[in-house]
Formats: C-alpha cells, structure tokens, sequence
C-alpha cells in the first residue's frame, strides 16, 4: 500500500534533486521480456533526462526493440537504528531517503549540436571546474567523438517523487530521533535533521 505521508510532489524540489544527483538505474525490457537494469550517469537538462555510452549493447537494443524505460534516482540519507526509540524491539529501525522516478521514452540523438548540448551539460555537472574547452559541434576536434558517442534523450512522461524523514511520527518520537542523530553526528545526519525540521508538519506545529 502506497504511504501518501511519503509522496513528493513539487516540481521544483524534484528538479533540484535530479541537479544534484549524478547516478541512477535505468530499467529496459530485454529481448525475453526481462526487465534489465543498467546503472548509468545521467544529467537532467531541459526537463529530460541524458545518458550516454557505447552505441552498441544491450541497453541500445533493448531500446531500439522497446523505448518506454523507467528511470530511477535515490539517496540514502540516514539509517536509524531502532535502539533510538526502542530498547528491545527491532521494529523502530528504518532509513530516511528521496527518490525519484521517471518514465518515459528514450529517444537516441543524432544531431550533432544536440549532442554537443547535452554532453556540455554533463561536463558542467560533473566538472564544474572546466578545465576543457567547450564541447562545440562546429569543433573539428570534437566532432569524430561526438559521431562515436550515444547519446540518449529520456522524452519525460510522468515524474513523481518519495522522500521519507519522519512525516508519519508525532512528538515526542520525532524529537527523540532527531535528538539521536545529533549525538550520533554521522556524515549527513546534520542535513537529515534539517530535512526532518523542513517536511515535518507535527515538528513544524510546535
């Protein structure tokens, strides 16, 4: 049963997660009607979604075969260990996280100064610090590895989101978590505090 406490669906806060994130899971039909999973690094540009890779392979076949493809983005930001609420029981235990899910059609481009475009938009994401000269498709150093290189357009039909940081808990549990991950002071427990005190109506109420 779906838990409507934990659906996300603003459209800007979705958007931001796909600018943050770098790597998801890209689900296609295999030729036996399997589904296959294929781990990718993507970029959201546009209101779509890029990947690239090899032109031939699994992936490719299945999408000339199949377009519709799910596409699939998460972060785990804490894990919270059931003895913060709970002396005895494992029940309590559970992991605060977002995700994203996205269907659609993969579209291969061809046009070489769309290529250029979206594999620009993957160099200024993962190398913000430059370091290369622009990705051009009028740049003659450019234009055989942009004739070799796939590039995959995700056409966006339906996006929805997830996140999990407490909605469903009263007080005073969710101050008592929140306590516990600031005296654990993990990596992202600060943020995930943050995360809580931000999507937390009964937090918000007090």
């Amino acid at each position: 049963m779906r838990r409507k406490e934990f659906e996300m669906m603003d459209a800007q806060e979705t958007e931001s997660f796909l600018q943050e994130m770098s790597f998801g899971v890209l689900g296609t039909t295999g030729e036996d009607g399997w589904p296959e999973l294929t781990p990718v690094n993507f970029v959201f540009h546009e209101g779509a979604v890029y990947f690239h890779g090899s032109k031939i392979g699994q992936k490719m076949a299945n999408l000339k075969a199949r377009p519709q493809v799910t596409f699939s983005v998460a972060k785990e930001y804490a894990i919270v260990p059931s003895y913060i609420l709970d002396p005895k029981l494992a029940c309590p235990a559970t992991a605060y996280f977002k995700s994203v899910v996205v269907k659609g059609y993969g579209e291969p481009v061809d046009d070489l100064q769309q290529k250029a475009e979206a594999l620009g938009a993957f160099m200024r994401k993962l190398q913000p610090e430059g370091g290369y000269d622009p990705i051009d498709a009028a740049d003659p150093a450019y234009v055989p590895q942009l004739k070799a290189t796939s590039v995959v357009r995700i056409r966006v039909e339906r996006i929805t989101g997830k996140y999990k940081f407490g909605q469903n808990m009263k007080e005073p549990k969710l101050s008592q978590v929140m306590d516990g991950l600031e005296q654990r002071g993990g990596e992202l427990d600060a943020e995930t505090i943050a995360l809580m005190k931000a999507y937390c109506p009964h937090h918000q109420e007090k």
